[in-house]
């Protein structure tokens, strides 16, 4: 990872969210998901015949003073590859932003397009890879392709206290991460599950979250009460326990 830490810190860096998520979407360094996210656009399932996909790559999105940051895996082919928008248009976002606004940190509790009028306080998404990778496993080249986007997020986001880790590939690139950005390594030994906490000498804490794909909802390794709890559990982080009933 040194070499994406030196890359990603260099003076001539994007120096804010907007310059960076610019970046994100001209990015072409992945030939097999390049090609992936675009066949997905140019034969879509019967549903969204017609629509005009995004099939770009993904910035993430949210409060750029944010305190909570998420990181998942990536956009699905026919979620935010078609919409636009990280988690908008999928039953995962279903899920994801219906937890979010019962815990205080989104305006409503769906989105279904990147204009719809979603709005985050004082969270932010991210993913580990930012386009749709075949069958959701991307390749350990392309995550470290995507490596950099992420660092220079950390960077930005500098108002960050807890980070969720949204399935084992998200938790893994946040510690990755931090040991490209050579942050105080973990007072304890990390093991991802989900509700695990992972404290850091800097205030920091990791959350572990299974990720609220079909495959974990469907057959109940992940019920909303789980998701939900997570997500109160961050607000009691950030705000106080105070905060559980806080709406801002």
């Amino acid at each position: 990872m040194s070499q994406f830490r030196a890359a990603i810190l260099k003076p001539s860096s994007h120096r804010s969210l907007r310059e960076l998520g610019a970046a994100i979407i001209r990015c072409r360094r992945c030939p097999r998901l390049v090609l992936h996210r675009e066949a997905a656009a140019a034969e879509p399932p019967r549903r969204y015949r017609g629509q005009s996909y995004w099939a770009r790559p993904l910035p993430g999105f949210g409060d750029p003073r944010a305190r909570l940051l998420l990181i998942g895996l990536a956009p699905a082919a026919h979620g935010g590859n078609r919409t636009g928008r990280i988690f908008t248009g999928d039953q995962s976002g279903t899920w994801l932003f219906r937890a979010l606004h019962q815990a205080g940190f989104a305006n409503q509790p769906s989105s279904e397009h990147r204009d719809d009028g979603l709005t985050l306080h004082d969270a932010y998404v991210t993913a580990t890879i930012r386009c749709a990778p075949p069958a959701n496993k991307p390749a350990p080249d392309e995550i470290a392709a995507c490596a950099p986007y992420l660092l220079r997020e950390l960077l930005l986001l500098d108002r960050v206290k807890v980070v969720v880790g949204l399935g084992r590939i998200g938790w893994q690139a946040y510690l990755r991460a931090r040991r490209a950005l050579a942050l105080p390594r973990p007072t304890k030994t990390a093991v991802f599950g989900h509700g695990s906490v992972t404290t850091f000498p800097d205030g920091t804490t990791l959350l572990g979250c299974y990720h609220p794909s079909q495959q974990n909802t469907f057959t109940g390794k992940l019920t909303e009460p789980m998701l939900r709890a997570v997500f109160m559990t961050a607000r009691e982080l950030i705000s106080g326990p105070a905060g559980r009933l806080e709406r801002r």
